[in-house]
């Protein structure tokens, strides 16, 4: 079957450098594959310590094995995965050599989180992005996730070199991917979605989302999600050693969904947002975002694969959701908020939130998130296009493949599609 390939307009050097490096395949020369010990041994000479845990060391194996043997990536890509992942390495031995002082210093202790959880694309980045904006919330930042150690400070935590850093990548990635900004709202300092945090453990979909790792996919389905929450909260731990502290934690990740026992048993106070929206919207949407980055470092990028995946992805992932939250008995810690209602009407929404949990929103903090809105309107950086048919998904399978999940949104939206089930609602 031919490979249907994603086209983005790439700048011509990026080109260039990727034709040298298909020839330099095609010679039979030594391709540059990623190699584990090289990327420990950068790491330790880097930070002086070694990567002893087995958890992020399995992972780490199993990541480059599936990267080597199934991505194809491009030049680019294996210059650009490598050192990703040799800058991840390197932030959690930093992390981890932090912890016996972090111990000593006793920082506070860690309440009532907040997850927004939802699939792809329902709309968890801007209801992230706009929580954020309240004193009370703390959200880990893109830099903070990328460039962690030291401990953020409050002297320099609104400017400082490393979210300078971060800022220029993200710039080259939106020239390199020009329709990225269309489909995916990021800066350096808004709020990083907790996958970042999981990549230092490599134990994270983050890595799922820029190559094709099918291996990698089947470890991760079957990893110990609650090891895995246990160094989110030590990373948290650690950042907030810094002094940089509020209220709540705000925390947001769609693959949380999948790890809801996880969620709870890790931080049994947590207060969990899920937002909610009808699967055939979500897949091509989320399968078009990933083609777009994968597409970045392979050149052999196949959308239709690419859609495949993320159907039975996100219909295991919904699944899981709706058995372990039938299971967890945990309503009065959730709310529900459907898509629809608030790409409607924001801030209707949020106050929908902030009554089911009994919280106070500021007017100061509430003049921020209108501002906020103003300055990012719908289609501000373009359109993102998509449909079913361009990753060779029909609309009976999404019947197929998200009938429980169907039956769950017509059972709980109400007749004018506000804010279903939570805290509060009578039900």
């Amino acid at each position: 079957m031919p490979v249907q390939q994603v086209h983005i307009k790439s700048p011509f050097i990026l080109k260039t450098v990727n034709k040298v490096g298909a020839l330099i395949e095609a010679s039979g020369l030594p391709s540059l594959r990623l190699d584990v010990k090289e990327i420990l041994d950068h790491a330790q000479t880097q930070t002086g310590h070694s990567l002893d845990d087995p958890v992020p060391r399995l992972g780490l194996e199993t990541l480059v094995r599936s990267l080597n043997l199934e991505a194809k990536l491009n030049l680019f890509g294996r210059f650009a995965i490598r050192n990703l992942v040799r800058r991840s390495v390197a932030s959690r031995l930093n992390v981890e050599g932090a912890l016996p002082s972090l111990a000593e210093g006793s920082p506070s202790a860690i309440r009532e989180p907040v997850f927004i959880i939802g699939m792809p694309r329902s709309g968890t980045s801007i209801l992230h992005a706009l929580l954020h904006l309240d004193r009370n919330h703390r959200a880990p930042l893109s830099w903070e996730c990328l460039l962690p150690f030291p401990a953020p400070r409050a002297k320099d935590y609104e400017s400082n070199a490393r979210a300078e850093t971060v800022r220029r990548e993200f710039e080259q990635l939106f020239r390199l991917v020009p329709d990225f900004k269309k489909k995916h709202y990021m800066e350096a300092d808004s709020p990083q979605e907790c996958i970042g945090i999981t990549a230092l453990n490599f134990v994270s979909y983050q890595f799922l989302a820029m190559a094709y790792v099918p291996t990698y996919l089947e470890w991760f389905m079957s990893a110990d999600q609650s090891q895995n929450l246990r160094w989110h909260k030590t990373f948290l731990e650690f950042l907030q050693s810094g002094g940089v502290v509020a209220n709540r934690w705000l925390l947001k990740s769609p693959v949380h969904m999948m790890r809801l026992p996880a969620v709870f048993d890790v931080y049994p106070d947590a207060k969990v947002i899920a937002t909610h929206r009808d699967p055939a919207r979500v897949v091509p949407s989320t399968a078009s975002l990933i083609s777009s980055m994968r597409s970045l470092y392979s050149d052999q990028e196949d959308t239709k694969r690419t859609g495949r995946e993320q159907l039975s992805t996100w219909s295991d992932y919904l699944n899981r959701f709706l058995v372990d939250r039938q299971r967890l008995d945990k309503e009065g810690q959730i709310v529900d908020v459907q898509f629809e209602t608030f790409q409607r009407n924001q801030m209707a929404v949020v106050d929908s939130i902030y009554a089911r949990f009994g919280w106070k929103l500021h007017p100061e903090d509430r003049e921020r998130m209108e501002e906020f809105l103003r300055e990012q309107p719908h289609g501000k950086h373009g359109v993102h296009e998509y449909s079913l048919e361009e990753f060779d998904i029909e609309q009976k399978e999404i019947k197929t493949y998200f009938g429980d999940y169907l039956d769950f949104l017509e059972n709980a939206t109400d007749a004018n599609h506000s804010l279903v089930r939570g805290p509060g609602s009578g039900e």
